[in-house]
């Protein structure tokens, strides 16, 4: 049996389909509607709405038959998508592309095609409106005329139903891009105004007490300049988010030792752990080479150790590990609460806060994890979040193995 041809621009037409969402065995009632219409008008027992993907035929609408589809290599119509054009086999015996053709050879023992191809908007084929009879015959002018306009309607019938999808998902992003500005909207109203609360209520009582002790007045001046401080780290925090999102961040790539790394960030937040009684260990054999903004990563991962400690309850532990086979990884483990199933895929993305976040009344902004992922991204390594089996969350932050040095390399 001859190969069966590939059409030139079989790449974007499989695209198109993909795009449509429209290559499963699902069969579609008004397609099905435009095969039964056809097989009336032309009088012949079977007809289909065929469309062809890279590996299979699928029988959208069908009448006369109950298969839902074929191999591609199989029957008639890849030939119809090739050639583009109306394809008429009055005898399929006679024609050495089909004489063994599994249809013609084995049930239904086809002897009679005819098909038109779906010829979408963006000018791609994409299946075909086809006819066979079980004898030789041959259709007239009118009635080829007729699949012309059953096929132009498949073609709409599908381009509608998939533009009506798309319309769909774009319609539920929107919604989601609202609920997200609405939160972010509520938790960053949350974050500011009650640093900024505190901040006016103690400058009030250091104006207008002048008789408070000077140990009473350090103290209030030490809670705003903690609030000014805690401010200030907010604004920085929003304007490295964005400057990550615009690709402006700084970077200053460099060797360095990945647990020299781990080491300073996890002395940045161990006052932190030990205040929450938790434990705190480090495993971070020497040796573990990358080539990375140290400052940026080490960043990144103090943003981890930071949400550990928040989702871990007192006395819990989380652990740091260094390890460099097959390529440098650091994985912070930590037996804290657990991620919803619906939250994993979501944790690292802009302004996002997990349920459990929400529900605790667990402050923070929802950018942490998202600043983690963008960095290690842009130095093109990978984040990964998953709860463990027994209880706690596991992070896992990759980093590509670092090139020879050269002489350019920077200490």
């Amino acid at each position: 049996m001859p190969e069966t041809p590939i059409p030139a621009d079989e790449a974007e037409r499989l695209r198109e389909m993909d795009d449509l969402q429209v290559l499963n065995p699902a069969l579609e009632p008004e397609l099905q509607a435009i095969a039964t219409l056809a097989a009336r008008i032309c009088g012949v027992p079977i007809a289909l709405v065929n469309l062809v993907g890279g590996e299979r035929q699928y029988f959208k609408g069908r009448a006369g038959i109950a298969l839902s589809g074929v191999d591609r290599d199989s029957g008639f119509c890849p030939y119809t998508v090739f050639e583009r054009e109306l394809l008429e086999v009055t005898d399929a015996l006679t024609d050495p592309r089909f004489q063994e053709d599994p249809l013609v050879a084995g049930e239904p023992h086809v002897r009679y095609y005819v098909g038109v191809p779906m010829l979408s908007s963006r000018g791609h084929a994409l299946g075909t409106v086809c006819l066979f009879d079980h004898r030789p015959r041959r259709l007239t002018p009118e009635q080829h005329q007729v699949l012309r306009v059953l096929a132009a309607n498949a073609t709409m019938l599908l381009e509608l139903r998939g533009h009506a999808r798309e319309s769909e998902r774009v319609t539920r992003s929107l919604r989601e891009v609202q609920e997200l500005k609405a939160q972010f909207l509520r938790t960053i109203n949350h974050e500011l105004r009650t640093p900024m609360t505190s901040i006016r209520s103690y400058l009030h009582l250091l104006e207008e007490d002048e008789g408070l002790d000077e140990r009473t007045r350090d103290r209030f001046l030490q809670v705003v300049e903690r609030n000014t401080t805690h401010l200030m780290d907010l604004l920085d925090e929003l304007l490295l988010l964005a400057s990550l999102n615009a690709g402006t961040a700084a970077f200053t790539p460099a060797r360095a030792d990945l647990a020299d790394i781990a080491r300073r960030a996890v002395d940045a937040v161990s006052r932190e752990a030990e205040d929450r009684e938790h434990s705190l260990r480090l495993h971070a054999p020497a040796g573990a080479q990358v080539r990375v903004d140290a400052e940026r990563l080490e960043h990144a991962l103090r943003h981890v150790l930071g949400n550990a400690i928040k989702f871990t309850p007192p006395g819990g532990s989380i652990d740091v590990a260094v390890s460099r086979d097959p390529v440098p990884t650091l994985e912070i483990r930590d037996t804290g609460i657990a991620v919803g199933m619906e939250d994993l895929e979501h944790v690292f993305e802009d302004f996002y806060r997990a349920s459990n976040a929400e529900e605790q009344a667990i402050a923070g902004l929802g950018i942490g994890l998202a600043i983690t992922s963008k960095i290690v991204r842009w130095h093109g390594g990978a984040a990964r979040m998953e709860n463990e089996e027994h209880g706690g969350i596991h992070v896992t932050l990759t980093l590509p193995v670092p090139a020879p040095r050269t002489a350019q390399d920077a200490p």
